[in-house]
This record gives structure tokens, sequence and C-alpha cells, in this order.
């Protein structure tokens, strides 16, 4: 029998990414969950707090589209944190531009609240994932040639690990697919440890 898949309950393309080429068997469904309707001033909180309601939205909906084999539901939310502030994605590429004149040359984090549910039933696994990033001191040109390719309109902390943003950042303390969007590590202990037998990895 093949393994029942893993639903993301994520639009993110780069956590799909993730996943695909760690291996695992998943799908996608949006959970439609208004993350600027969240407010918490502790950022950790704020991203596990929105993890799990994606995940359990999705759950919720699972379940009265009963019948389905899955291998659990993951949610993930993520933001950046510089300084002492708190950033998603940037609105448009002066916001973009303004934080990457502050990004440059300095260190930040990447918050990443990580929630599991793997059977309906199943006590819900929580946990926050913290990479610390230092970036490259960077000229005015190659912030505006950044900005201009649209990448980091799309990235919680307005860079991608993983696409034209990875020569700018110098030097990462903690979980490289963390940043990208998910925490691998952390992902294959969960489903290692669950009782499922469609995760047999150990």
């Amino acid at each position: 029998m093949a393994q029942a898949p893993l639903v993301l309950a994520s639009a993110s393309p780069a956590r799909r990414r993730l996943l695909e080429q760690a291996g695992i068997p998943h799908r996608v469904q949006v959970s439609g969950v208004d993350e600027e309707a969240w407010r918490d001033p502790d950022p950790l909180q704020l991203v596990q707090a929105l993890a799990r309601a994606k995940a359990e939205a999705v759950g919720r909906e699972l379940l009265l589209a009963a019948g389905e084999r899955v291998g659990g539901v993951l949610g993930c939310d993520s933001l950046f944190v510089l300084a002492g502030a708190v950033y998603g994605k940037p609105r448009d590429a002066e916001e973009a531009t303004s934080r990457w004149r502050r990004m440059a040359g300095s260190w930040g984090e990447l918050h990443t609240g990580h929630c599991l549910l793997p059977a309906p039933e199943a006590t819900p696994l929580l946990a926050t994932v913290t990479t610390r990033v230092k970036f490259a001191q960077l000229s005015e040109a190659a912030i505006a040639a950044y900005v201009a390719t649209g990448e980091p309109l799309s990235c919680a902390g307005g860079f991608a690990l993983e696409g034209r943003g990875a020569p700018l950042v110098e030097r990462i303390e903690g979980c490289f697919s963390n940043v990208i969007g998910l925490s691998l590590p952390l992902l294959r202990r969960w489903l290692a440890q669950s009782d499922s037998p469609e995760w047999p990895l150990t």
C-alpha cells in the first residue's frame, strides 16, 4: 500500500519544494486562514499560533470530507525579526528596498512555527524553530538590482535563500531549511515518532 500523503496547509511553493526534495509524499490544501487578522507582540508565539490555526482549519475540512487517507496535516508560518522589529512579506518594492538597507551587513532571525496533526484525535505537535542569518554588505545598486527581480516580495524575510538571495547571505546559524519555510530535521523527528505506520522514517 502506498504511503498516505502529508497534507501541507500552506500555499508556499518553497515549502512544497522542500517536501519534494526530501521525498516526502504530500499534497497541498490551503487553509484560508487570514494571517493579517492575528496579532501577538511575541513573534515566536504568533508564528506558532498561525501554524496551528492553519493545520486545524485544514484538519476540520478533511474530517468533513471523510474517507481520504492522509499521513497528517502540517501547518507552518514564518516571520523575520531584525533589530527587534517584526516583518512579514514586504508590501511593495519601496518597502523591500528600505528593509534591505537595514538588513545589509546585519544579523536577523527567521522564526518558523510548525504544527503537525498526526491524526484527527491526536494531540498536535507544536514547535517554533529559529535560525539566525547574517547578510552581506550591499551597495544601493546591488539592493536595487535584487529588489527589481521581484523575489523579495514573496518571502517573509524579504529574501529567498533557495533563490537569487543566496549570494546575499554571509552566514547561517541553525537550521538551513527553516529559512526556506520549514525545518526538515524537525519534521523528520516528528514523523519518526508518529504511531502511524505510514511514516517509517527512523
